[in-house]
C-alpha cells in the first residue's frame, strides 16, 4: 500500500473529512448571522475570530459525536428516554459555556480589548451565550441527530428488505420443495398401478414422466417462464393421467395457448390445481365422474378453471390432510403475485371447483424455442 492510500484510509478511519464540513456550517451560519457572507469570509482570517471561530468547530463537532456515539447508542436506542433528554440538555449547555470561554480567550491572547473586539462588554457574557452560542449549538446538534438517526433509518430499512427478499426466497424454495416430493409420490404409485394393469400403458407413463422429471430439474429453474412451456407442461401431465384413469371417468379440457407467447409465470403455479383435482374426483359406478380443466387468456389476464366430481367421503379425508398442494400454492400466489390474483375455492359435498384470475408480466424478449418434447432421453 503506497503512502497516498494509506493516507486516505487513514482520513477516513478516524472521519478527518468531517472537519470541511463543520468548518463550512459555521461559515454559513456566521453568513446568516452577519448578512454578508464577504465579511463573514474577512472575518475568518482575522486572528482573533479564527480563534473563536475554532472554538466553535471543535467544540460544537465533539458534542455532537459525544451524543451521537455515546448518548444515542447508550441511553435513547435502550429506551432510557428520560435520562437522554437531562443528558443532552447538559452537554448543549456545557458546550455553550466552553464556547463561550472562547471569546474571552481570544480577547486575553491577542490583547485586544474585548468590547473592541466583539462589541459587547466582558461582563456581559449571558448575552453570548444566549444570542450566539447557546442557539448554534442547538442547531448543531439537530443537524448531527438529524444526519445520524436518518442513516440509522436509512441502514435499518435496507436490511429489513434484505431480510424479507432472503424470507421469500427461502419460503419459495420450501414450498418447491413441498411440491416436488408430492407430485413424484403421487405420479410413481400411479405407473406402479399401472404396472400389472396394462404394462403398454406403464412404458408410455414413465416416457411421459421422464420427460416432466427433465422439464423440473433444467427447464423451469426461473423465477418467471413462458407461459407456453407451463401450458405444454401441464398439457403433457394431463396426458399422463389420462393413460392410469379409470374410462368412467371423463376429462375435458379446453386451453387457450394462442395469445401465450409473450407471457410469463412462476413455474408450477398452475400444477397443484389440476393434481388436486386428479387426485380427488370421484371413482363412482353409478354416476358420471367429471374433470373440467379451462384455460382462457384475456390480455395479461389468465383465467383458469378447474372442477372435478367427488365422492362425500373425500370431503373428510380432503380436510384431514389439509390440501398441501392447495395451501402450498395458495401461499406462493400471496408471495408472487399479491394484488394480482383472485381464488375462489368451493369445496361442496360431491364437487370442487377452484376459478382463479392472475395478471401475468409481459416479456418482450422471449426468443422463439423449439417444440418442447417430453420423452425418455437414451443417451
Amino acid at each position: 500500500m503506497n503512502l497516498s492510500q494509506s493516507s486516505f484510509n487513514w482520513v477516513f478511519r478516524y472521519k478527518l473529512y468531517h472537519i470541511p464540513f463543520w468548518a463550512l456550517y459555521h461559515y454559513f451560519w456566521w453568513s446568516i448571522a452577519s448578512g454578508d457572507p464577504i465579511t463573514a469570509a474577512n472575518n475568518l482570517f482575522y486572528p482573533p475570530h479564527t480563534v473563536k471561530f475554532l472554538f466553535y468547530v471543535c467544540l460544537q463537532a465533539l458534542g455532537v459525536y459525544y451524543c451521537l456515539y455515546r448518548l444515542i447508542p447508550n441511553l435513547l436506542e435502550k429506551g432510557r428516554y428520560y435520562r437522554f433528554i437531562a443528558s443532552l440538555a447538559v452537554l448543549i449547555l456545557v458546550t455553550s459555556a466552553l464556547i463561550v470561554s472562547g471569546y474571552y480567550f481570544s480577547a486575553y491572547a491577542f490583547q485586544i480589548d474585548f468590547y473592541e473586539l466583539f462589541k459587547v462588554q466582558p461582563e456581559d457574557w449571558i448575552f453570548l451565550f444566549k444570542s450566539n452560542a447557546f442557539p448554534s449549538t442547538i442547531a448543531a446538534m439537530t443537524l448531527g441527530m438529524s444526519i445520524k438517526l436518518g442513516k440509522n433509518w436509512l441502514s435499518a430499512q435496507r436490511k429489513q428488505q434484505i431480510l424479507e427478499k432472503e424470507k421469500l426466497e427461502t419460503e419459495l424454495k420450501f414450498l418447491r420443495s413441498q411440491f416436488n416430493p408430492h407430485f413424484l409420490f403421487n405420479t410413481i404409485n400411479s405407473i406402479f398401478v399401472l404396472i400389472d394393469k396394462n404394462p403398454v400403458m406403464a412404458s408410455e407413463s414413465l416416457a411421459k414422466f421422464s420427460g416432466l422429471l427433465r422439464y423440473q430439474l433444467y427447464e423451469c429453474n426461473e423465477a418467471q417462464i413462458p407461459l407456453s412451456r407451463e401450458i405444454t407442461y401441464l398439457q403433457s401431465f394431463i396426458e399422463l393421467e389420462r393413460l392410469r384413469q379409470n374410462d368412467n371417468i371423463d376429462i375435458e379440457v379446453q386451453i387457450d395457448s394462442k395469445n401465450s407467447g409473450d407471457l410469463l409465470i412462476a413455474p408450477f403455479i398452475l400444477m397443484p390445481f389440476i393434481e388436486n383435482a386428479f387426485k380427488h374426483v370421484s371413482i363412482r359406478k353409478d354416476e358420471q365422474n367429471i374433470i373440467q380443466i379451462k384455460l382462457q387468456l384475456q390480455g395479461n389476464k389468465l383465467i383458469f378453471t378447474v372442477n372435478n366430481t367427488k365422492s362425500s367421503l373425500d370431503t373428510q379425508e380432503f380436510i384431514s390432510y389439509g390440501g398441501l398442494g392447495l395451501k402450498n400454492v395458495q401461499r406462493r400466489l400471496n408471495i408472487l403475485y399479491p394484488e394480482k390474483h383472485n381464488l375462489d375455492i368451493s369445496n361442496l359435498q360431491n364437487s370442487f371447483s377452484i376459478h382463479l384470475t392472475l395478471e401475468l408480466a409481459k416479456s418482450e424478449n422471449i426468443l422463439p424455442k423449439a417444440a418442447h418434447r417430453f420423452e425418455v432421453d437414451t443417451n
